[in-house]
């Protein structure tokens, strides 16, 4: 499953130091940030539901974190 967030990750520093925190918690996913994006999307493949541990881990760190649909 493809999951699409919209963050406030706003630069590849933020990015950098969200990728271990989310690396622990998503070990077998795909994921990528589109910095470019105006949503400053967070693209995750995982084979599970992930929705409510990503809002969660990003919230954690201080930024928002919302599914797109």
């Amino acid at each position: 499953m493809i999951f699409v967030f919209k963050t406030s990750v706003k630069n590849k520093i933020q990015a950098k130091m969200l990728k271990p925190h989310i690396d622990k918690k998503l070990p077998s996913a795909q994921w990528n940030f589109d910095l470019q994006d105006c949503d400053k999307i967070l693209r995750i493949v995982n084979d599970e539901d992930v929705v409510t541990t990503v809002i969660a881990l990003l919230q954690n760190h201080n930024f928002h974190c919302e599914e797109l649909e």
